[in-house]
């Protein structure tokens, strides 16, 4: 695979980065109706690697173990979404979504239904505003919790080589406590040819043919 295959132009990469940042801006306002307090998310960037480039982004930055909330997406275009954090930042989350008032036991019995339904917020926000926004439709899965290093969580199910990631660094502000996770977005070369043609039609859309 070459890398011109994966690569978005600044004015695309612009465009989807503002489109995930309106996306993550609705699940704010979503989690802070659920936690009862400020909550503030941003995308400071976005990358497009291959999976053992992502694999290898998220080593450089993650020693210890990941937990991710998983949803596969249809429409347009297809593939896995990922909402990742370090585990100890996903014990910290779910502390903030039951409002500190669960001891260790606790929280651990019910972390898992805590992340779903906070992947479940974040993700749906991100991808609803996406396939609006571009004038797709896209259906959702239920969500699924996984552990296990960047190699298991980016790997497809259809076990295909040429799987990308569309790798968003988030970062979480829940009252007082900084959260740092990560969206992902598996889909193949297909998926993501088909995204960067609706990225440039929603672009003329904005600003016109003189693109």
């Amino acid at each position: 695979m070459s890398s011109n295959a994966i690569d978005l132009e600044e004015l695309e990469r612009d465009a989807l980065t503002e489109l995930v940042n309106i996306g993550v801006s609705r699940a704010a306002s979503s989690l802070r109706q659920m936690v009862s307090r400020q909550v503030m998310l941003s995308v400071p960037a976005v990358e497009v690697v291959t999976r053992p480039a992502a694999t290898a982004l998220i080593r450089e930055r993650e020693t210890g173990p990941l937990v991710a909330v998983r949803q596969d997406f249809h429409g347009a275009f297809e593939g896995q979404a990922l909402l990742i954090f370090p585990e100890q930042n996903s014990l910290a989350l779910v502390r903030s979504v039951t409002g500190d008032e669960l001891n260790a036991q606790e929280l651990s019995d019910i972390e898992d239904e805590a992340l779903s339904e906070t992947g479940n917020i974040v993700l749906n926000s991100c991808l609803a505003t996406m396939a609006n926004m571009l004038e797709r439709p896209l259906e959702m899965s239920l969500p699924l919790v996984i552990r296990g290093e960047g190699a298991r969580l980016f790997a497809l199910d259809d076990g295909g080589a040429d799987g990308v990631v569309l790798f968003l660094y988030i970062n979480f502000a829940i009252a007082e406590q900084d959260i740092r996770g990560y969206i992902a977005m598996l889909m193949d070369l297909p998926s993501l040819d088909t995204l960067k043609i609706l990225i440039r039609e929603f672009i003329k859309r904005v600003v016109g043919d003189d693109v």
